[in-house]
This record gives structure tokens, sequence and C-alpha cells, in this order.
């Protein structure tokens, strides 16, 4: 098994440079998918900047909802932060990232996985690029 083939990558949030105010991700659509993964980055450390998991029913996340303990404090400067939700109750899930301290954000990918029907590939043109490699030969990359 290979992760490439059997997980859904996908970019919802765009590079957010420094700030106090909250940055969202777009949410992700669940249906036929068990689990989502988000990652990110967060360039200060501090107690008030955080990334935390909201689900909800629409698509456009205005009834989202803060997931119980799903807080992932900053702790380095900088640092890669992740949750991973698995089997969440609603159909939409999107990743929050709460600022009180200013600092920048990473991308914000999602990957979600245990899906019912295989991703088709995960290149999407000038956003995510890359290739899977089976027992591959030594030799110039």
């Amino acid at each position: 098994m290979n992760l490439s083939s059997n997980v859904r990558i996908t970019k919802v949030g765009d590079y957010t440079a420094a700030g106090t105010s909250a940055v969202n991700s777009t949410a992700v659509d669940m249906l036929g998918y068990d689990g989502v993964l988000f990652l990110t980055t967060v360039a200060v450390a501090n107690a008030g900047n955080y990334i935390n998991a909201a689900q909800g029913a629409a698509a456009d996340g205005s009834d989202a909802a803060d997931l119980a303990g799903s807080k992932v404090v900053c702790t380095g400067t900088p640092e890669a932060l992740w949750i991973d939700v698995y089997k969440p109750i609603d159909r939409y899930v999107r990743l929050e990232v709460a600022r009180a301290a200013s600092t920048a954000v990473g991308e914000i990918y999602a990957f979600r996985y245990k899906g019912r029907i295989l991703p088709e590939g995960n290149a999407t043109a000038g956003t995510l690029t890359g290739k899977l490699l089976i027992s591959p030969a030594e030799g110039t990359a």
C-alpha cells in the first residue's frame, strides 16, 4: 500500500502574512471519507496562537462549531501543527487558526483518508504536484 493513492490531498488555505485575525480553511466535504488530517505551520510560539477543528452541515462553513478538545497550541517558533478528525459527526470539517500574537500562517492542507472510493489523483495544476515511485532504481532524479 502507498499513501498517495489512498488519501485525497487538498490545499484548503493559502499562506497568510503576520497578523492577529483568525484564519479559517475552506470546509472539507467528508462524504465518502472516514477521517481528515489537517496540517499547517504557525510562525510564532504563543499560548494564544493555536489551531482547532470545527464542523457543521453547511458547505460554506457558516454553521461550523468548534470540536471539543481539538485545540493544539503553537509551542515552537516556527512549528508545524496538525489535527486528525476521525469519523466527524457533521459532513463538513475545517481548520481554524487563532492568532493572539502577530504571526504568519503557512498553507493549510487536508488529507482525507479511508475513502470508500479511492481518489483519482492528487495533482492539481498550479497548486499541488507530485508523483508516486514504486521500487525505484537509483540514478538521476
